[in-house]
């Protein structure tokens, strides 16, 4: 083991309020790995959630692992030190379950990374009962694991608030096979016990077949195992134990204390996959939201007076939720004493108009116009109209907050150049109607998700996306006090791949552990980028992602993506 890393795991960890550390005799061992950065990881409050729930538990011991720094990969390498835990700097492949929380579809290969650094091969299929249990869980597993499938052993598809402990209790009874660790059943049979728990996938009890074209023919399932997964969630929102373990200025968003305030959208954005996979929405009770804030209190290291109502001065709060200008109790929650809250982003509509009061004195505030005509924003569902965008940015920009961030996606289905012209137009009547403050436009790119009427259709091809960000970045260059950011296109590419990918594409995430290119790793692993993003799909197309049950009928997708290709 490396002493300059461990060093360095230990300064992190003198920063942290919060941290759990237990004895790991006789219980089980789990390190639950973010394929990030700790600087990100620590940031998500999934990740955060899943370690508290699971230290918990008397009979688990939960310690935690990300992906080295870029400039640490190469001294891991070096001195062959594996990633390690942090809290007993223990490398991954002495834990019994080393468990992987997944936001972000680019974040794949580093799953493989950290695996090659560990020792620990990639594929189950190339493990046996000395190897850690490898499990994964977070928002990927719920739409589209099948890129990553063939690493894990098992794959939580949903909120795994419950279906987890329900997994642990599975794993912990006794001894059935000789080969079970820590008087454990073996892994054979700990699967086969697993499969009748709602919401666990095991993907070796399923076979893939392709057609010649490289369509999808049929899914197999094998050992009695259900041909879809129904997806778990938790139905009431105030019971979920997800909520902020740990504290750390080393984290992106610095000592803030994170709370969840809803889950789910009732917008239902046609390319968005929040609204339509956290369905139904749930919304947290207002005592439970003062509660979490209580203990926030404890867990923070008090801050100087004077507090302000609703102002700077106080605790930091971050505010989780996809619309939370629809969330019922926002206005009480704003207006708790000696919190200095911070949300992540407002709807363009009247309702938002209290809310900016409230927010005063906040450096930064976002909305969403998505797109930048009224036939786009039907295109896409998005019900706001162009004087709920202006309405609502001269609020913000008059209440002497300084930066309004206004966020476009461009490349969406049917999109026309007088549709990216609309972008610029709506940004200089926002610039137009208040001269105060600075407009940050943030662009990113469309990229199909599972389970959304979009989920169908093509990507934009790169040269053309670069055309619409140049005309976009000069039609705004003059424009006193506003700054355009995007995206980098051909990583929205690989985002596109990695989202609708089926089993094959993860040899391209093999490939990356040497070639970080990823067309490089396309073309080593002898996989066609275009068939995935750039190929319209069909209605009867078997899609890698239908054996998992969201509560939405394809059909009523292919509907509503009809209706938008209409508009």
């Amino acid at each position: 083991m490396n002493r300059k890393l461990i060093e360095k795991a230990d300064t992190l960890l003198s920063k942290e309020k919060g941290t759990i550390f237990k004895d790991p005799g006789g219980k089980i061992n789990i390190c639950l790995v973010y394929p990030n950065t700790y600087h990100v990881g620590m940031s998500n409050l999934g990740f955060q959630g899943i370690y508290g729930l699971l230290n918990k538990r008397d009979d688990v011991v939960c310690e935690r692992a990300f992906l080295p720094d870029e400039k640490d990969i190469e001294e891991y390498r070096r001195t062959d030190t594996p990633v390690f835990s942090l809290e007993s700097k223990r490398p991954l492949n002495r834990f019994d379950i080393v468990a992987f929380s997944i936001s972000f579809e680019n974040d794949y290969p580093n799953i493989l990374k950290i695996l090659d650094i560990s020792k620990i091969p990639f594929s189950s299929s190339e493990r046996n009962e000395y190897h850690p249990l490898l499990i994964a869980g977070g928002v990927c597993c719920f739409f589209n694991p099948e890129p990553v499938a063939p690493v894990f052993d098992i794959i939580f598809v949903g909120e795994a608030e419950e279906s987890l402990n329900e997994f642990l209790d599975v794993y912990s009874t006794p001894l059935k096979s000789p080969l079970g660790k820590g008087g454990r059943m073996g892994v054979n049979d700990m699967k086969k016990e697993a499969i009748n728990i709602e919401g666990i996938y095991i993907p070796e009890f399923y076979g893939i077949k392709y057609a010649p074209d490289d369509r999808i023919v049929e899914r197999i399932a094998k050992h009695g195992v259900p041909e879809k997964i129904k997806r778990r969630y938790i139905k009431d929102l105030s019971l979920s134990p997800v909520t902020t373990a740990i504290t750390t200025p080393e984290a992106e968003f610095s000592d803030m204390y994170l709370i969840e305030a809803m889950r789910g959208c009732p917008w239902k954005c046609r390319f968005c996959l929040v609204g339509h996979i956290y369905s139904p929405v749930r919304k947290k009770e207002l005592e439970t939201i003062k509660a979490e804030i209580e203990k926030a209190k404890k867990l923070q290291i008090p801050p100087t007076p004077p507090f302000t109502k609703g102002g700077k001065g106080g605790l930091r709060i971050g505010l989780i939720g996809p619309s939370l200008t629809d969330y019922a109790y926002i206005k009480d929650v704003l207006c708790i004493d000696g919190v200095d809250f911070s949300i992540t982003s407002l709807r363009a509509s009247e309702k938002s108009a209290e809310l900016v009061e409230l927010l005063k004195g906040h450096k930064s505030v976002s909305i969403a116009p998505e797109a930048g005509t009224e036939r786009m924003r039907r295109v896409v569902n998005k019900k706001i109209t162009e004087n709920d965008i202006l309405n609502t940015s001269e609020l913000i920009l008059n209440a002497g907050i300084e930066n309004l961030r206004l966020y476009f996606i461009i490349g969406l289905p049917t999109e026309t150049d007088e549709d990216i012209s609309g972008i610029v137009e709506i940004v200089k009547k926002v610039r137009r109607i208040s001269s105060k403050g600075n407009i940050i436009l943030s662009v990113s790119t469309f990229v199909p998700k599972p389970f959304t009427p979009f989920q169908w259709h093509p990507m934009e091809p790169l040269d053309s996306v670069k055309e619409k960000l140049k005309f976009i970045k000069k039609a705004l260059r003059d424009e006193k006090g506003v700054k355009v950011f995007h995206d980098v296109p051909k990583y929205a590419h690989m985002q596109g791949l990695f989202s609708v990918g089926d089993r094959r594409v993860f040899n391209v995430l093999k490939a990356m552990v040497k070639a970080d290119d990823y067309k490089v790793a396309c073309s080593l692993a002898g996989v066609d980028i275009g068939f995935y993003i750039f190929r319209k799909k069909d209605y009867d197309e078997v899609l890698p992602w239908d054996f998992i049950d969201t509560g939405i009928s394809k059909e009523r997708l292919w509907d509503e993506y009809m209706e938008a290709m209409n508009v």
